[in-house]
């Protein structure tokens, strides 16, 4: 069977058999649809909130440590007594 006649099968079956849809198919797809994208958007709203979160963190700890200092060295004795 080469293209032209598999196209030609298709659209027959296509145009003998017109598809039917159960009225409460379609509202159980909507609700669906709905509680879906609003798992979506808490998800995202959460992601960016511990995004948030994990910027402030890593702010006050860089702050407070201040890693890009460098530490006093601790590998010479003190002077004393001279």
């Amino acid at each position: 069977m080469n293209r032209p006649e598999r196209e030609a099968a298709v659209r027959q079956i296509m145009e003998r058999v017109t598809p039917r849809v159960p009225p409460e198919l379609h509202e159980d797809v909507v609700r669906r649809g709905d509680r879906l994208l609003r798992r979506r958007t808490l998800a995202r709203r959460l992601l960016w909130l511990a995004l948030g979160a994990a910027v402030v963190a890593f702010t006050v700890w860089a702050l407070t440590v201040q890693p890009w200092v460098e530490p006093p060295s601790e590998t010479t004795p003190p002077l004393t007594n001279w």
